[in-house]
């Protein structure tokens, strides 16, 4: 195994049915960052092995594994899962101006008016909305919280996301988690 593959592996693609009888297969991307995809690209799958790309569109949803150019060929790879690291997302996938990688919101400690709610489980989207699911301090659970609540990962609700310090600071969550 390549020494790209060695941290956790993120989920980003899944390979569908034949199309045709040249090798083209369906293709199922299941992250923001469809880019990563091009000819020539080399991911990590479910079987612990690595793949090529050797013809990418994005038009049509369709890929062709490189060196494979039969359907008998291309079947084998029916339903096979791509992955990729965070350092190899970090590098090939381009944030706009306060954006963040989720898995860099995981983690992170939630803070509303200096008091600390919780730290972030994982972050969900529900329908076109992103939310952060925050596993509720162990103080406030005791004092009757939920043990886990959504908070909306946008504005007004975000004040300020520091992901070095591992810190968002929100505005109106201890409302939520009083609701929940």
């Amino acid at each position: 195994m390549s020494n790209q593959f060695k941290e956790p592996r993120l989920h980003i693609a899944t390979i569908g049915k034949t199309v045709g009888i040249k090798g083209d297969m369906k293709f199922h991307i299941d992250c923001d960052f469809p880019e990563q995809f091009q000819n020539n690209s080399t991911f990590l799958t479910n079987k612990n092995n690595s793949i090529t790309l050797g013809h990418v569109n994005h038009e049509r949803g369709i890929i062709k594994i490189a060196g494979v150019n039969t359907i008998e060929d291309a079947k084998k790879f029916t339903n096979v899962k791509l992955y990729t690291t965070r350092e190899e997302t970090r590098k090939n996938c381009h944030l706009e101006e306060g954006e963040f990688f989720w898995f860099d919101l995981e983690d992170c400690e939630v803070h509303e008016d200096g008091k600390l709610l919780g730290v972030v489980n994982e972050v969900e989207r529900i329908t076109i909305s992103n939310y952060l699911n925050v596993k509720t301090n162990d103080e406030l659970v005791e004092k009757g919280s939920a043990k886990n609540f959504l908070i909306p990962f946008h504005k007004p609700f975000i004040l300020n996301t520091d992901i070095d310090k591992k810190i968002i600071t929100v505005s109106g969550a201890m409302d939520i988690l009083e609701a929940s």
